[in-house]
């Protein structure tokens, strides 16, 4: 009965870290473009490309590399652009900041329509 246990033990803690690499793959998978279809990650592209990087993420992570790690080397390999979500750095503030000043900006054009109706 315990040799049991153990087994059904075993089978469930593999079948739980399987599931937790599998999440974490999707979840890379998902913040990569494809720089074949560009307009769509490489988790929802079929192409090539797209597969053949699924199968490098999944290499990655099995080698022991963390999230952070294998989106480094993909940098490195593939420039900033292949992540939909780039790092706030010198080259990126533009990206981060458009919405904000953008926001602002509309809201000040809003701000003095209204005060010119009033007055």
């Amino acid at each position: 009965m315990l040799r049991f246990l153990l087994i059904v033990l075993f089978i469930l803690n593999s079948s739980f870290l399987n599931a937790q690499e599998n999440n974490l793959n999707n979840k890379i998978t998902k913040n990569l473009r494809c720089l074949i279809c560009q307009g769509q990650s490489v988790y929802d592209s079929d192409s090539e490309f797209a597969n053949s990087l699924k199968l490098v993420v999944e290499e990655k992570l099995n080698d022991g590399l963390n999230e952070k790690q294998i989106y480094i080397f993909l940098k490195e390999k593939y420039g900033e652009w292949i992540l939909y979500d780039p790092e706030f750095n010198k080259n990126t503030y533009f990206l981060w900041l458009l919405p904000i000043l953008m926001f602002i900006a509309g809201g000040a054009i809003i701000f003095k329509l209204f005060y010119i109706r009033k007055n």
